[in-house]
Order: structure tokens, then sequence, then C-alpha cells
């Protein structure tokens, strides 16, 4: 029994209502917004935290990304207006510099809960707005030099007093964004959320008593950081390291360096990122916030996987960042594409740890959030719109199985949007949707393939915009595995004719007699490919997923697949691989 007789059922029972509470708040914000990167691509998270800021639980279905930005505006939040808190209020804020976030498009809601006159908790919750303002339609172009440009910037604020909304702030809100109905339906979904997180709230503490409830708070965060210091303790004791780099940083600058010594002793972790490259003038820079997210996922992934997401975990490790490094960045780096950054953190962490923990390691993911941004005026409703999606592709291969194909990975857990979904949505034609045969690396155990989309514009020009990493630098296998296939951009031409875009073409103007396509990089193979079974070598090739120059290349076998040998012009469309 614990201090206030809480005993080990009554615990379980009131983690298990504040998880289904998050997970309620989660799918409001999904079933209420009004964009397709929320209510689609489900670019969201909520979480609950206590009193005194401490992160308690997230939602299911949250993106790890999000972790620390929720803990950083109630820091900020409980720093800023002390004393001035109260119930019926709702804060909002965005800003990675002065507001706890890690890049303007999220914006972050929390909503103060008081149980008989004491603060008791925050219902937070965040989500991805297509648009913010600023330079780019989408915030979220290549090239943006500093984070004026980016959109809209938001301190801590309050949004709603004692239950009545602070009107000249929403509309300050509003009159800096692009598409502002589309903008209010989504804040809309995310201050619903957060009353119906508060009503939950006060309906657990009035069944088991506030005693009980912070009681839970502070057992479910202990055990948490227990059992991570555990997992931590049973590594031996030592020293290693790596190091990657960013293909670009849209600005000029290439190959940006991310450089990692983990430090071991007893429970004691400590991840160094000295030697790091010096923030850069491209909108690639992480906040440390950033970062901690970045490391607490992969240590959660490598260490314990059914770990909960709380304070507990972050507790449990230290973070060593040189302020004014790409990985701790200051006011006013550029941070709208961070999560590029961030996933190339994890990159490296796992790459650090593989010969620690063989049988956990992955091989490099497509280690990119590839993005799309088309915008325009939409011909039938004569209304603006901006299509914004991130594009999932290869996840690394592991010691026992194959990587997935064409999903998101790591820090982020958004899905990818349904063709239905766009062409209803918007006044753009999707021509192919597939898998891109031959993108993952061989091995033992293969790697993920990367995605392709062809996208051309329906009875009007349009601007079109995109960001791509492990473009240039292609996503390394692991222990024999071999690389991943790139990404690329390409422009299609009426004539047939295929050009190459940039890795990071920002503000084209594309007619309906073109198109541009995305494919996003592939994975990294785990073990040497000689040691393939040959019957998953025949099942690749019946899927179509590669070609017989490829299986002839890679394990030295023929094959008679049919399929081609070109992976410049073959892809398999999701749903219709061919079979034997």
């Amino acid at each position: 029994m614990t201090e206030a007789g809480l005993d080990p059922i009554t615990l379980e029972i009131l983690w298990n209502g504040l998880r289904s509470t998050t997970d309620e708040c989660f799918l409001t914000i999904q079933r209420s917004a009004f964009s397709t990167n929320i209510k689609e691509r489900h670019d969201h998270s909520v979480a609950i935290l206590d009193g005194d800021g401490r992160l308690v639980v997230q939602a299911e279905n949250a993106l790890p990304i999000h972790l620390a930005s929720m803990s950083g505006l109630v820091e900020i939040l409980k720093g800023r207006f002390a004393g001035d808190i109260g119930p019926g209020d709702i804060f909002v804020g965005n800003d990675p510099h002065v507001a706890g976030g890690t890049h303007l498009p999220d914006i972050n809601l929390a909503a103060p809960v008081f149980i008989d006159g004491k603060l008791v908790a925050f219902v937070c919750n965040i989500a991805h707005h297509a648009d913010v303002g600023g330079a780019a339609r989408g915030s979220m172009s290549g090239g943006l030099t500093e984070i004026y440009q980016e959109g809209l910037r938001i301190p801590v604020v309050r949004l709603y007093r004692a239950g009545e909304l602070v009107g000249d702030i929403f509309d300050l809100l509003l009159l800096n964004m692009r598409l502002p109905t589309e903008r209010k339906g989504d804040l809309n979904a995310q201050i619903a959320a957060c009353r119906l997180g508060v009503e939950r709230l006060h309906d657990l503490c009035g069944r088991y008593g506030l005693g009980k409830m912070e009681t839970a708070f502070d057992e479910i965060i202990e055990r948490s950081r227990t059992r991570m210091r555990s997992a931590i303790a049973a590594l031996p004791d030592g020293e290693w390291s790596n190091s990657d780099v960013m293909d670009d940083d849209g600005a000029g600058q290439s190959d940006i360096a991310i450089a990692l010594t983990v430090r071991k002793r007893g429970t004691e972790a400590i991840f160094d990122f000295t030697g790091s490259a010096g923030q850069v003038a491209g909108n690639i820079n992480l906040t440390l916030n950033a970062v901690r997210s970045s490391v607490c996922y992969a240590l959660k992934a490598l260490l314990d996987p059914s770990m909960p997401n709380n304070e507990g975990v972050v507790q449990a490790f230290e973070i060593v960042a040189p302020l004014g490094t790409i990985v701790n960045c200051v006011a006013p780096a550029a941070v709208a594409l961070r999560a590029n950054t961030c996933q190339r953190v994890i990159d490296v962490v796992l790459g650090a740890l593989a010969n620690v923990l063989p049988e956990r390691a992955i091989g490099c993911a497509n280690g990119a959030n590839t993005s799309m941004v088309f915008a325009g005026t939409n011909p039938q409703t004569g209304q603006p719109y901006v299509y914004l999606e991130t594009l999932g592709g290869g996840m690394g291969a592991r010691n026992d199985r194959d990587g997935k194909d064409g999903v998101q990975v790591h820090i982020t857990n958004t899905s990818n949007l349904p063709v239905e979904a766009i062409e209803m949505e918007y006044p753009l034609r999707v021509e192919e949707y597939g898998l891109v045969a031959d993108s993952g690396g061989a091995g033992t155990y293969r790697g993920g393939l990367g995605l392709r989309r062809v996208v051309r514009p329906v009875g009007h020009t349009c601007e079109f915009s995109g960001v791509g990493e492990r473009f240039r630098h292609a996503p390394g296998g692991v222990f024999g595995g071999e690389p991943g296939r790139p990404g690329r951009f390409q422009l299609h031409q009426s004539d047939g004719c295929v050009e190459p875009l940039p890795p990071k073409p920002t503000g084209m103007k594309l007619t309906p007699e073109v198109a541009v396509s995305v494919e996003t990089p592939g994975a990294g193979g785990y073990g040497p490919p000689k040691d393939r079974s040959p019957i998953s070598i025949a099942e690749d090739v019946a899927a179509g997923k590669y070609s017989a120059s490829f299986i002839q290349r890679h394990y030295q076998e023929s094959s008679g697949s049919g399929q081609g040998s070109d992976p410049q012009t073959r892809f398999v469309p999701i749903g219709m691989e061919a079979t034997a």
C-alpha cells in the first residue's frame, strides 16, 4: 500500500482512466478537425501533466516528437502566469524559442484542472496546422532562414479566461494564418478536447479522491523512471560514438554533421552531442526540446518499447548539447523542418548503441519527413487551399525481420493520406501511388521500400514546394546490410520528358500540363545479403518489389520475375502487388 492507500489495483484503474482520457481527447480532435492533416493524417497529440508540469501520460497514438513540447509550454506557463491561473482558462503557444515548442505549425493548448481550488493537472494537446502564415504557403518550405519567415510566433498567452474566449487573441491568430476558416475549425477541435479532458479528470477525482489521484501521478512517473534506470543499468559500462550528416539546409550548406558520444556508468547515461555542426541558416535546426524527444524515443525503443512515455523516462538520462549548434539552436534560428533532423538524431543514437544491442539494432530508416505542399485556388469553389503532407518511406530491417514498406518512422506517428481524401478535398489528381521497386537495401533481412506519388493540378495553376532528406546520403544498413535507395523529386512534362528537381524545391508554378513525382527513401538492410533465405528472395520477386537485375546484383541469384530491371520507371501500386 502507498501513502494514500493506493493499492496496485486502484493504481492500475487510475492509470487506465488517465490513458482512456487522453485517447478520448485524441479522437475528439481527429473527428472534429477541419484539415486533412489532422483528421486523416492524425498529426496531433494529447497528454496529461500534473500540477507541477510533469508529463504523466500521453495518448496511445500520440507523436513522440511532441513529447517534450507540452512539458515545455507548461513550464513557461507556470512561470509567466504564477498566481494568475484559474478554472476555465486555456493557454496557447507555439514558438520554439520562447514557448517550449519545436516548430511553429505545432500549436499547443493547455487547460489547467482545479479540484477544490487546487491546481492538480493540465490537459494539453498539440496539432500540426497546415498553415500558420509566414513567407511560404504551408509554413514548411525549405530555404527559410529565420523564425520570422516561418509563420506567426505565439508566446504562451491566455486564449480563454474563466471559460470566456479572449476574442482579440483568437482574431489575431486567425488574421495571420492562411485559410482562417480551416484554422478556426482545427483550433476549436483542440479547445473541445481540452474541455473534455478537464471534465474527465474531474470525474476521476470525484470517484477516487484528490489524494489518490496525486499519488497515482507520483507512482506512474517514479515507476517509469525506475524501469528506465534499470534498463540502462543492464547495459555494460562504456562509451560509444557515432555520427552522420544532413544532406543540406536548403540555404547553401551541405553535409551538416550530427555527432554523438554515449557515456554509460551504472544507472547514468549521458548523450553528448559535442562536435555537432553549428546552427545553420536553413530551417533544419533543433531546439533542445526536439533533441530531448528524439533521444527519449530512441532509448525507449531500444531498451523497453512497452514503457509509457512520461516524465520518468525523460528524467532517466542527461543530454549535453552545446548552445548555438544544430542540436541546440538560439533565436532567431529557423526550425520548420526540424523533424528531418530529429530522424537523423535517432539514426545516430541507434547506430551508437548497435554493437551494444545487436539484437535490437535496426538499419537506418528513410530518415526523413519528405513533404509536399500544393497550394492555390480551387477553380470549383474559388476558395484558397493548402495541401500539406509528409510521406512515409522505408523502415530499417532488424535482426529477425524485414523492414516495413512505405510507413512513417520513429519520431512521427502519422498516416499517409488516402488518394480518395486528397482528390475529394483538393483540385489535384493522384496519378500514381505505390512502392518504389528496388529501394529497400539488400540484406539477410531487407530494408523497407519507399513510397512514390505522382500528383497533377486539375483545372488551375498551383504552387508546389517540397522538402527531401536522405536524397544525397543513402540510409545505411547494419552488420553487412546494404543501404536503401535515396529519395528524389521529378517534374513530368506533357511531352513525356522527366526532369530532376532539387531536394528542396520552393514556390514552383505547376500547370495542369505538368505533374510532380516524389519517391521517398528506402531503408537499410540487416546482415549480409548472402545469408538471405531463398524463399524470402522468391517472395520479393513475386511481389514485384525487386527486379531480376537487383536480385542478380545483390544476391547472386537469377530470377524470372518478368518485372523488368529499371527501378527508375517501375513501381508497385499499393494494394495491387503482382503475384507469381
